[in-house]
């Protein structure tokens, strides 16, 4: 049984992992667009930008329906997300000692 299922845990976090690299990088590219030193009409930064984009917008969108903007326009979203995946994480790992 634990052939199984301590891979599948460990890709498991692996994935909740880049999932956080993916969600920073998400908001840095945003941040970069806005502030205007990056340029979107360049077709590879477009395709970057547009793949994190809808990467972590599927996952950004049940959030940002339940949280509301509360100061201005900023979003809080992406770090409720950093922090629940965090926690997956964590409890990934609680997990994986226990069958070590």
């Amino acid at each position: 049984m634990d052939i199984l299922i301590v891979p599948l845990l460990i890709l498991l976090k692996s994935i909740f992992s880049l999932l956080v690299f993916v969600v920073v990088v998400d908001v840095i590219i945003g941040w970069l667009i806005a502030g205007g030193i990056i340029n979107t009409s360049s077709i590879i930064v477009y395709y970057i930008a547009n793949t994190v984009s809808t990467i972590s917008e599927w996952m950004l969108a049940p959030i940002r329906r339940h949280i509301p903007v509360t100061v201005g326009t900023l979003d809080i979203s992406p770090v409720v997300l950093m922090l629940l995946l965090t926690f997956a994480e964590n409890v990934i790992t609680r997990i994986l000692m226990r069958f070590v």
